[in-house]
């Protein structure tokens, strides 16, 4: 979507997030657990907005930990599996390229975190 040497902005954050929640409400293994647990989705885009704002572009927009909220979840390792194979689409098709690479990694880095802390090797 865009250039290799665009810079990321609030605007294409947006993107991201819009994008990437229209693939997740969609889809087969993680629409239902969204339509269970969001209630608002005007303020859920706020809020992973803010977050996303947060980690790409260091704004103080996010506060607190995204961990309590998806460790009550009823999701199991492939769920996180899927989110990031949908987040890297979004990410590739809103973000300028390096801005994507960086939100991959960042999604990346999260989601293993949360699988170790929330899911034991039997799971």
């Amino acid at each position: 979507m865009t250039g290799t040497d665009a810079q990321l902005t609030e605007e294409h954050i947006t993107a991201l997030v819009h994008g990437f929640y229209a693939r997740a409400r969609a889809d087969a293994l993680l629409g239902p657990v969204f339509a269970a647990e969001v209630d608002d989705w005007d303020h859920h885009h706020l809020v992973i907005r803010a977050f996303w704002s947060r980690v790409l572009l260091g704004t103080d927009r996010y506060g607190g930990s995204p961990y309590p909220v998806h460790v009550r979840l009823p999701v199991k390792a492939e769920h996180f599996d899927r989110w990031l194979a949908l987040f890297r689409e979004a990410a590739v098709e809103f973000l300028p390229a390096a801005a994507a690479q960086t939100a991959i990694e960042k999604a990346d880095m999260m989601a293993a975190s949360f699988k170790a802390g929330m899911f034991t090797l039997t799971d």
